[in-house]
């Protein structure tokens, strides 16, 4: 039985969506802007890369680097260091308490970059502590809208589909205020979050449609679930609204 308390701090759990924008898709790139959104609130940082942008990269993105200074759309930005954004990143994670972190093709991507700049900062147990754990909306979707038949499961075109809209994709902060739009239409089931729930140390497994509960997870899919029937703040209504 969950106490008042327990009851109360379930509530407070929210959902938080992020995005990296990156120097390229290899294993070794580095990222140049890092963004997160929950309801009304944002994160948006850049950062300048150690090593060179891809051509293809800054095609996509429109990033790119001249004389130690970070451009985006031939505009000079505001840049900061990968520990400042690492850390800056940890104090929004805390505004939450134990948020799930959602994004797109996060699991192959976005979070071996991420653990990978944790790690090299030993920063990765106090990120870890922040969270509830992760979720992938990629094969989220595909598994919720098999049966419509899409030729696409990229972001962009989900949006278009299910919000019919476009946005300025391949912009990390436009990206999460978009998923954060679709993510409410989806409004995927407890059970199926909880199937697609992963860890930084568990995200190169394949995901298991029926798994036992491994020792010592079951509170965290429990807050999952909890955190899943949460219904959607007005503060959140009103982003969307923006889109």
């Amino acid at each position: 039985m969950q106490s008042s308390d327990g009851a109360e701090k379930s509530q407070q759990q929210r959902l938080v969506f992020f995005d990296l924008e990156t120097t390229g898709l290899s294993k070794s790139c580095e990222m140049v802007q890092l963004a997160a959104v929950s309801g009304g609130h944002s994160l948006n940082l850049y950062l300048i890369p150690r090593g060179q942008m891809q051509r293809g990269a800054s095609k996509v993105t429109g990033f790119r680097v001249r004389r130690q200074r970070l451009y985006l759309h031939r505009q000079p930005v505001f840049t900061n260091t990968l520990r400042e954004a690492l850390v800056s990143f940890i104090a929004f994670l805390q505004m939450f308490g134990h948020p799930l972190v959602v994004g797109h093709n996060i699991r192959r991507f976005d979070c071996p970059v991420l653990a990978r700049a944790l790690e090299e900062l030993d920063l990765r147990a106090e990120f870890e502590a922040a969270v509830s754990g992760y979720v992938d909306t990629l094969p989220l979707a595909r598994e919720m809208l098999k049966e419509r038949g899409l030729k696409s499961f990229r972001q962009e075109n989900l949006v278009r589909e299910l919000l019919g809209v476009n946005y300025k994709a391949h912009d990390a902060l436009e990206d999460v205020r978009a998923l954060q739009a679709l993510y409410s239409v989806l409004q995927p089931t407890p059970e199926l979050i909880c199937r697609h729930l992963f860890t930084l140390d568990t995200m190169k497994d394949k995901p298991a449609a029926q798994s036992k509960e491994p020792k010592g997870q079951r509170p965290l899919r429990e807050n999952v679930r909890q955190t899943a029937k949460i219904t959607e703040s007005k503060e959140d209504k009103a982003t969307q609204e923006n889109m």
